[in-house]
């Protein structure tokens, strides 16, 4: 058995690597926008059965918006991304522990050992994908602060006037600050990819050692993982979001 950090690839499209990680990333995109057109043409005054589920996320995920927040405009302008973010990273976290998903594959051999190289595996454990989600929120982050405070007073943050006292600790301080906005990106990435990808050693491990029983609770406590990692990226996208959004005096 060999567990590879690397999600592995299956085929080439028109010279494009095709990993096991990047289609299912596909199959999860696919698969909310899926729900959402069937959500959409579906729709009913009266909601009922699938309805209410679809209509309860979302109300909880809006009054999570709005507590933080404070602002009703603001709520519905970062609202989409916030809950595109939980569903995205929640689908992949919990569709990853399907049975049978990093198990069966093509058969393949290295340095002489065979092994398996799995057709799909989780996008969560890929760190190409939580590092293109943390781009993708870093770079939101500063944009939302830049259009709310303008680029001058976004940069108050970070460089105050050689006037202010004592200058050379705020200007340490807005260093570190600057440094602490870099470095989210390796935080978002490494902590969603780290727990998710050490969950699918746990699991595989178990599932080779006692193939039955054994590994079940393991599972559970994935699926409960899976729901957290996604609330708490979720969470921190939009309170640095509203952080960001802050003058540098109430920052």
């Amino acid at each position: 058995m060999e567990i590879s950090i690397a999600a592995e690839k299956l085929f080439s499209f028109f010279g494009f690597p095709m990993t096991n990680a990047f289609i299912w990333t596909i199959a999860v995109s696919g698969s909310l926008a899926s729900i959402a057109v069937l959500s959409r043409s579906r729709f009913r005054e009266i909601p009922t059965g699938f309805q209410n589920v679809v209509e309860a996320v979302f109300e909880s995920l809006l009054d999570l918006v709005d507590s933080v927040m404070k602002d009703r405009t603001q709520t519905a302008r970062f609202f989409p991304l916030i809950a595109t973010i939980f569903l995205f990273v929640l689908f992949s976290n919990w569709l990853g522990l399907l049975p049978g998903l990093g198990t069966v594959g093509l058969s393949a051999s290295h340095e002489g050992q065979a092994t398996i190289v799995p057709f799909l595996r989780s996008g969560s454990a890929d760190l190409n994908t939580t590092l293109a989600l943390s781009l993708i929120v870093v770079f939101t982050i500063q944009a939302a602060g830049i259009m709310a405070l303008g680029l001058r007073g976004y940069a108050k943050k970070f460089f105050i006037s050689p006037m202010h006292k004592p200058y050379v600790i705020g200007t340490f301080v807005g260093l570190l600050e600057l440094l602490g906005e870099a470095t989210k990106i390796l935080s978002f990435s490494f902590r969603l990819f780290g727990n998710v990808f050490a969950g699918e050693v746990l699991l595989t491990v178990m599932l080779h050692l006692v193939p039955y029983f054994l590994p079940l609770p393991f599972l559970l406590f994935e699926v409960f993982v899976g729901f957290i990692q996604a609330f708490v990226f979720a969470m921190l996208t939009l309170v640095f979001l509203k952080m960001a959004m802050l003058p540098a005096e109430e920052h």
